[in-house]
């Protein structure tokens, strides 16, 4: 003798609509024989919840069980009262989905209601003082948006879409398949209208039907101060539009920093390499530093020796959320040893080169004892 439907779900006799889909989808859940391999028994009892969910789900099917019981519900068709391979009205896609985020039927209760349109990437190419300060670029962006002649239904000016007589408007059709658990009526989009509920009897010229086209939008974004290669900057609703009355997508836009001839970046912090001739090093004196900010004097100490570095703090790129937050910018001073000299240059360097003693060389001191002490 079979089960009380209502007993198998774990309802009362007077659950209402959303108090049994939960109870089933706890129960099927419960025993759903992927997450009970080889359990017979929960295989039974997956089949029992599947039995009695698509009677109760059934507004005349529960009446009529509600009045005649079992034989209200022809027990022939479900072969004589168990599971047995009848058909049920059970919407395995929207039930597994819920489980398992898709995969068995793909979702088909979310396709027929508005979704929100693609998301679309943008590539942008910035010169390196755009990226440090910020700008306005102007550009142009091709995508897919609403067809204009018809305002996106697809149909022709002066006529408007009509219920789909496949699905009557529901947007979704049930189909019989053959199931491991015997023949299940799975609900699906409507192939009729692809999920609208509606069909296009007159399809519009512009867009032959589809509601959208190609178009080829100006645009203009402000870009902040600090974007690097990588960042991208969200342009809300800029995207392609909605299905079924849903939103707009989202466009990105993805920068790509160009190099700068002079500075490089890490992050917020700039560098640069500034020559110095022998003079210089030697006696120290005044020198001119680039920075992005411009030109800044800066006194080398003497005897400042090829690779030295001095950093000059807030001196870098903007921070991206507060632009008063800035970084460093770092100046490595290298010594140019000077080429093309004359007969009488040649001459007074050697000169001068002959006045020079070890203790004018501390670096080549060091460098020689070292290799003295690892020949001993």
């Amino acid at each position: 003798m079979a089960r009380d439907y209502y007993e198998v779900l774990g309802v009362t006799k007077g659950a209402s609509d959303d108090e049994i889909k939960k109870a089933f989808r706890q129960q099927a859940k419960k025993y759903h024989p992927d997450l009970h391999p080889g359990d017979k028994d929960c295989e039974a009892k997956f089949k029992e919840v599947n039995e009695a969910y698509s009677i109760l789900s059934d507004p005349d099917k529960k009446a009529k069980y509600d009045r005649y019981g079992q034989a209200g519900v022809d027990p022939n068709g479900f072969g004589g009262g168990g599971y047995g391979g009848g058909a049920y009205d059970v919407d395995l896609g929207d039930i597994f989905s819920s489980f398992f985020g898709g995969g068995f039927g793909g979702g088909s209760r979310k396709r027929t209601g508005p979704q929100k349109g693609a998301d679309l990437l943008y590539h942008m190419t910035l010169d390196f003082m755009e990226a440090a300060f910020g700008v306005t670029k102007s550009f142009q962006l091709t995508k897919e948006d609403l067809c204009r002649s018809c305002s996106g239904t697809g149909a022709q000016a002066g006529t408007t879409p009509e219920t789909c007589p496949t699905c009557r408007g529901a947007g979704r059709v049930q189909q019989q398949t053959q199931t491991l658990f015997g023949m299940t009526m799975v609900t699906k989009a409507c192939p009729a209208c692809n999920g609208k509920g509606t069909v296009v009897r007159t399809p519009c010229t512009q867009c032959r039907g589809k509601g959208r086209l190609k178009t080829v939008k100006n645009m203009s974004v402000v870009i902040p101060a600090g974007v690097d290669t990588g960042d991208r900057l969200p342009v809300r609703n800029e995207g392609e539009p909605g299905t079924n009355g849903g939103p707009y997508g989202d466009l990105f836009i993805e920068f790509k920093v160009k190099p700068h001839e002079v500075f490089e970046r890490s992050g917020t912090n700039t560098s640069c390499t500034v020559p110095i001739t022998f003079a210089q090093a030697a006696l120290g004196g005044e020198v001119e530093v680039p920075t992005i900010y411009g030109k800044e004097k800066y006194t080398i100490k003497e005897g400042t020796q090829s690779g030295d570095t001095v950093v000059l703090r807030s001196k870098g790129i903007p921070n991206k959320g507060n632009s008063n937050v800035k970084g460093d910018h770092t100046v490595k001073f290298v010594l140019e040893v000077p080429t093309g000299l004359s007969r009488e240059q040649k001459q007074l360097l050697t000169q001068f080169n002959d006045t020079l003693t070890e203790r004018n060389y501390t670096k080549r001191s060091q460098f020689f004892q070292k290799i003295k002490n690892i020949f001993r």
